[in-house]
């Protein structure tokens, strides 16, 4: 199975056909797809301009929206690179952190409840904005456009990880109600990390 690298360099390669340069950009979605993949793939073709279906898109425009994931997967790959070492350290010396401190992969990490209510501004941004509130203390907004108003799904509601269920990822909080993402509970206050009871109004 090809990796990223070998999937952007495919994209890049003027010897290959639109087609398949298309997709392999599709296919760099499959190791590293920050908002999901269905969103970042829209958010990719809006901000160069490429049409989601279009199997002959122009190759400048699909090598633009490559570069744009490459720096944001470089941010996210460089805050994995600090986190672990941080782990180690704090394991050597004896501490404990939270069952739902960030160890994953990139996939998802600024997840899209809606693939088309997305955030503004490139992802290597928006991603940076998600490390620095992830490195701070915990807030009471969302930590990509600042809005306040955050609002868990009805109990029961939804499916897969964002279910309203005591099973749900540990990852997935309540969803914002300016930019669209699926805050993430590690930058939110302790207040605003729990589900609302199915008994709740």
């Amino acid at each position: 199975m090809a990796g990223f690298r070998s999937l952007a360099y495919q994209v890049r390669d003027a010897r290959n056909d639109r087609a398949l340069r298309r997709h392999s950009l599709r296919r760099c979605l499959e190791r590293f797809a920050p908002y999901g993949h269905r969103a970042t793939w829209w958010h990719l073709c809006d901000r160069h301009g490429i049409a989601p279906e279009d199997r002959g898109a122009d190759p400048l425009r699909l090598v633009a929206a490559l570069e744009e994931l490459e720096e944001a997967r470089a941010v996210w790959l460089e805050y994995e690179r600090q986190f672990a070492a941080r782990r180690r350290r704090e394991k050597h010396d004896g501490l404990r952190r939270p069952d739902w401190a960030w160890g994953g992969t990139g996939d998802a990490v600024v997840r899209c409840a809606d693939p088309g209510v997305r955030p503004d501004g490139a992802l290597g941004e928006v991603l940076r904005r998600l490390v620095r509130a992830l490195e701070s203390e915990p807030g009471t907004a969302c930590p990509v456009c600042g809005e306040r108003e955050l609002r868990w799904p009805a109990p029961g509601a939804g499916r897969g990880r964002w279910a309203a269920t005591a099973g749900a990822w540990a990852w997935d909080g309540p969803l914002c109600g300016g930019c669209g993402i699926v805050v993430p509970r590690p930058a939110l206050a302790d207040a605003l990390t729990h589900t609302p009871s199915a008994g709740a109004a």
